[in-house]
């Protein structure tokens, strides 16, 4: 493999916003998609996220592809739901979008914490972030199963060098959330102002 995991979507996210400074749905939907082969080398400890990632993106992807003029900036995507008044549904791609980032918001801290404590597991650095991120928007029931799905987390050193490839894996790592966290804080901020950012899982 050229370069780390992150090569790819370290690429991709230049595309993210048009000359303009606007969030694309495209671009943006690419860079979580490029992310997934990351989660796959967690295995069974992050099949949970993993697929509500996955489809969250095909969610807002099949929107997006009904009219890509139309829906070429992300938050076009919420607006149009705001306007029907269906966005607080649970298959709305305002939902979509919320947890979409949420997700992220995880593996950011994830990273994060493989970078800042290079002394704990797998399975503490992941637990760590899901206190910080999602957990206060999860029931009862989503944390009990998060947590034994933590146990699961694969040996920290295996994992580093099989997403390492031939780069430098926590050079990659660390722009990568440099890069990436400034799109979520702006996602946050838009669900917020449209009242949306505070939705907790049914």
């Amino acid at each position: 493999m050229e370069g780390t995991v992150f090569t790819p979507s370290l690429e991709a996210m230049k595309h993210v916003k048009s000359e303009q400074g606007e969030m694309l749905t495209k671009p943006f939907l690419d860079v979580c998609k490029l992310i997934l082969p990351v989660i796959d080398k967690f295995g069974a400890a992050l099949a949970l996220v993993k697929s509500d990632i996955g489809g969250n993106i095909t969610r807002l992807e099949n929107k997006y592809l009904s009219n890509p003029t139309e829906f070429e900036k992300l938050y076009s995507l919420v607006q149009v739901e705001i306007s029907a008044k269906t966005s607080k549904g649970s298959s709305s791609c305002t939902n979509g979008l919320l947890w979409l980032t949420r997700a992220m918001d995880f593996l950011v801290e994830l990273f994060r914490n493989l970078l800042a404590h290079p002394d704990w597991t797998m399975s503490q650095a992941c637990t760590d972030s899901y206190t910080k991120t999602l957990k206060k928007w999860h029931g009862w029931l989503a944390s009990a199963s998060f947590t034994v799905a933590m146990k699961l987390a694969p040996d920290r050193k295996k994992f580093m060098d099989v997403i390492g490839g031939s780069g430098d894996i926590n050079a990659d790592m660390e722009k990568f959330c440099a890069n990436f966290s400034p799109f979520l804080e702006e996602n946050h901020k838009f669900l917020a102002s449209v009242g949306m950012d505070d939705l907790k899982a049914s």
